[in-house]
């Protein structure tokens, strides 16, 4: 029997409290939630107001981000010719609302723009070679831009340069190793980084570009640019943004406030008939993305081709609309059969092995599992044993493909990066990654992560910790509160 989650430790957080009373008598707040600011450290004076109370106008220029000045040259110099452009994006939501917004605001612009994903199961992911291959074949683009994605695709700017297309990379991924030489890369974590817009997710990213793109339009004196309001775009910015879980703060937090409010109203057809379908009515709130929109949306790019879940976002036709709607509410019930499949049969396989005084990084496989469900069933053995784990499952005979999910504090991608000898292709951030294994390396594999776990986390607490913020008498818990 798999045993249940171990016991979290209970750690309350440090409280000034006199930063606490000062909070609450300055801001007119409860004092439970002034102790909860002044627990995680917020800011005060100016910069809690701007967190309570975000505003658009709090949006930074996004010319700070290094490459922006090129890419929009080159993608104005594009419209003007007439030039095809191509939206790399990725099957994600964060990656299809992206790849919606970028195409939408460029065809608004006058842009000759195609939207273009890779195919999950037989590109793999991002700025593959076999994916630009079949975007070149089928776009003719002379310009690609990619969303989400690309950061590390090193071998794409010389395939880009060989084949005469020129190729901008947005992406919010962290770098690692050789880095992508297009004629534009812009991630606030490359270097110099800025470390502001590192909350960002792609679809942040790929909305600093298209306000950059208006930006220089108005001041160009382009018609396209000065009729084009980008606060119609915020509803699939703040979809992208909580569906990736990006850390609300900072700009993500201006974004997805003001995108919820967008979600909410949308004239969108094609997210009016997915609300339809899960259910969701009324005010928007980040769960309703996060487990309402966020997998039907996912579900079929999971299993191998997203592209009804981009033509949703696209179409302006309420009827096709809700036949996408419905098309991706099937994906989603049959891909949350296969995920209970892999979760069972990865916690059976760990348990069989597991040894808390030796098991420090989970590495299981197995035949039949969707490659596209294998990232949920690395969280629940995250969530089940509290370790770094990855579940893989097999595409091709020779070849498993996997996700890793991590544990607060440890950085997965540095700990998979010290195992790149086994790997054929890897990447990710801190807390998730992507793997591809030739099963001959798998066992190897296992035991390189296994080990590179060990030197970091032996001799932890490998319990999870439940982080308490404050406690409150049980007076305190009144509607006012709630609403503060």
């Amino acid at each position: 029997m798999v045993p249940s989650p171990p016991r979290p430790r209970w750690i309350t957080r440090d409280l000034d409290a006199g930063q606490a009373r000062s909070l609450a008598a300055a801001h007119g707040i409860p004092w439970p939630v002034a102790c909860l600011l002044a627990a995680r450290d917020l800011p005060d004076g100016d910069d809690l107001v701007q967190f309570l109370s975000p505003r658009l106008d709090q949006l930074s220029d996004p010319f700070r981000l290094p490459g922006m000045a090129e890419a929009v040259e080159r993608i104005w110099t594009a419209i003007a010719r007439r030039e095809r452009i191509a939206v790399f994006g990725d099957y994600d939501v964060d990656g299809l609302s992206s790849t919606t917004l970028l195409t939408s605001v460029l065809r608004r612009l006058g842009a000759a723009a195609d939207p273009f994903l890779p195919l999950r199961l037989e590109e793999g992911y991002g700025l593959s070679l076999d994916a630009l291959e079949r975007c070149r074949s089928s776009l003719r683009p002379a310009l690609i831009v990619t969303v989400d994605c690309g950061t590390n695709a090193a071998d794409a700017g010389p395939w880009a340069s060989a084949h005469g297309i020129d190729l901008i990379v947005t992406d919010h991924h962290s770098p690692s190793g050789d880095l992508c030489p297009a004629l534009a890369l812009i991630n606030p974590r490359r270097d110099p980084p800025v470390p502001e817009l590192e909350v960002l997710a792609g679809v942040g990213v790929a909305f600093k570009l298209c306000h950059a793109l208006v930006k220089a339009g108005r001041d160009g004196g382009r018609a396209e640019a000065d009729g084009l309001d980008l606060r119609d775009d915020l509803d699939l910015v703040a979809l992208g943004t909580v569906a990736d879980m990006v850390p609300l703060t900072g700009e993500s937090r201006i974004l997805a406030r003001y995108g919820l409010r967008m979600l909410s109203q949308t004239p969108r057809p094609g997210l009016v008939a997915l609300k339809k379908v899960a259910g969701v009515k009324g005010e928007m709130r980040a769960h309703h993305v996060g487990f309402g929109l966020g997998p039907r949306l996912n579900a079929t790019g999971r299993l191998g081709d997203a592209d009804a879940g981009l033509r949703l976002l696209l179409t302006e036709d309420p009827a096709e609309a809700a036949g996408l709607a419905a098309e991706l509410d099937r994906a989603n019930r049959e891909r949350q059969e296969l995920e209970r499949g892999a979760v069972r049969e990865a916690g059976a396989k760990v348990e069989a092995t597991f040894d808390p005084a030796r098991s420090f990084g989970l590495v299981v496989w197995g035949e039949t599992w969707h490659p596209g469900v294998v990232g949920l069933a690395a969280s629940r053995l995250v969530q089940q044993f509290f370790r770094p784990a990855i579940a893989l499952g097999f595409v091709e005979a020779d070849r498993g493909r996997g996700s890793g999910r991590s544990i607060p504090d440890f950085d997965l991608l540095r700990h998979i990066t010290a195992c790149a000898e086994h790997l054929d292709q890897f990447g990710g951030h801190r807390m998730a990654c992507g793997v591809s294994v030739r099963r001959d390396r798998m066992e190897g594999f296992a035991e390189a992560f296994n080990e590179a776990c060990r030197q970091s986390l032996q001799g932890q607490d490998l319990r999870p910790e439940l982080w308490i913020d404050a406690w409150i008498d049980p007076g305190d818990a009144r509607l006012p509160l709630l609403d503060a």
